[in-house]
């Protein structure tokens, strides 16, 4: 089988499967959870939140996945114009570009088409995350060869670890990682323009994205894999996995002295959650495209195609009404306690066939 070409199946459908949770599928588990009171959806319920801290939570894992996918996506995309003579320099306007265009909209996200005060204006964002993060991975992919990046992946690792372990906010003891205590945060206190999200503590706040530039890195080295080694693709599969099991391995090493924490993207968290991330690309490309199982992941592929579109919709359109005003009879035919349950699905129904129609119109939010 030919990879090094063609687009991945197994990427859009993993991305798809990434937004599926965040646009509803939560919920559905939620709801089961409360209506049927099994442990079993109790536990799923439990994982579709984020710690208030410390911790891991599966919930935990779908921000830095879709990072972990942007770079994964760099070799099929940039790489692929390098090889068709694209110079370095118009590659690095076009990475810089689709950076900036990602925190304009992550500024839009959070703060709506609405002139504000710049005190009640919030600077950090998931997509501006994403879009710094892509931006400084590619730029480091696009100058440096894989030794190269390589050491910067383990350098910015350990260079956070021992920011935070050897600083804190003023008034704390030094290694402090709490909420009030932790120097990132302090950092972002004193730098970030407007307001943080939790006033003293922002989770996609500036000192915090760059470990996330680890994470597309990350992702960088498992599309260069996919694409450019002459394994076999089964072999390359195993290999993610078998990345992902030491990556989880070594982030629970680390978690010992520097703990799992998204709010804070700890080097610990970002080898956790790079190392399910492999074992996951692992599993969907090793089943759709070396296998050639591609109908099941058709439904995630949808999703996956347009998956900035799908994010940024809510801004646009209310869903939840849209939901209620078609479907609001079939909540009433099934009665309580179901109706929440099926109300539910029918919240994420509705998305999807709005994305299938865009897919089928071939119409994609390109960035």
């Amino acid at each position: 089988m030919k990879e090094t070409h063609q687009r991945l199946y197994s990427l859009d459908a993993l991305r798809g499967f990434d937004m599926f949770w965040i646009m509803g599928a939560d919920a559905i588990f939620h709801s089961l959870a409360k209506v049927t009171k099994l442990p079993f959806f109790n536990v799923l319920s439990t994982q579709m939140h984020h710690p208030a801290w410390n911790g891991f939570a599966f919930y935990d894992l779908i921000f830095p996945l879709f990072l972990f996918l942007a770079g994964v996506a760099t070799p099929y995309s940039v790489g692929r114009k390098l090889e068709n003579g694209v110079s370095h320099q118009k590659l690095l306007l076009t990475v810089i570009k689709r950076g900036f265009i990602l925190v304009l909209l992550g500024l839009v996200v959070n703060n709506g088409l609405v002139i504000k005060d710049l005190s009640e204006v919030r600077f950090g964002s998931v997509l501006g995350r994403i879009g710094l993060a892509y931006m400084f991975a590619n730029i480091i992919y696009l100058y440096f060869k894989q030794m190269g990046s390589i050491i910067w992946f383990v350098a910015i690792l350990i260079g956070y670890w021992l920011l935070l372990k050897f600083t804190s906010a003023p008034g704390f003891p030094r290694g402090d990682l709490t909420m009030e205590g932790n120097f990132a945060s302090y950092l972002d206190r004193l730098i970030l323009p407007g307001k943080l999200y939790l006033k003293i503590h922002d989770p996609e706040g500036l000192i915090s994205t760059v470990p996330a530039i680890a994470t597309g890195l990350l992702g960088i080295f498992a599309g260069k894999l996919l694409r450019n080694s002459s394994k076999e693709p089964q072999i390359k599969a195993l290999y993610l996995g078998v990345s992902g099991i030491i990556s989880i391995i070594l982030a629970l090493l680390w978690n010992i002295d520097f703990p799992l924490n998204k709010n804070l993207w700890t080097s610990s968290f970002v080898l956790c959650a790079g190392g399910i991330s492999l074992i996951l690309l692992s599993i969907f490309y090793y089943l759709i495209d070396v296998r050639g199982h591609k109908k099941w992941a058709f439904f995630f592929k949808v999703i996956g195609m347009n998956s900035i579109l799908i994010y940024l919709s809510g801004i646009f359109i209310n869903w939840r009404y849209t939901t209620d005003s078609l479907f609001h009879w079939l909540g009433q035919l099934v009665g309580d306690p179901y109706n929440i349950v099926i109300m539910a699905i029918c919240y994420v129904m509705i998305k999807w066939f709005f994305l299938y129609f865009l897919y089928k119109k071939n119409v994609f939010l390109r960035v």
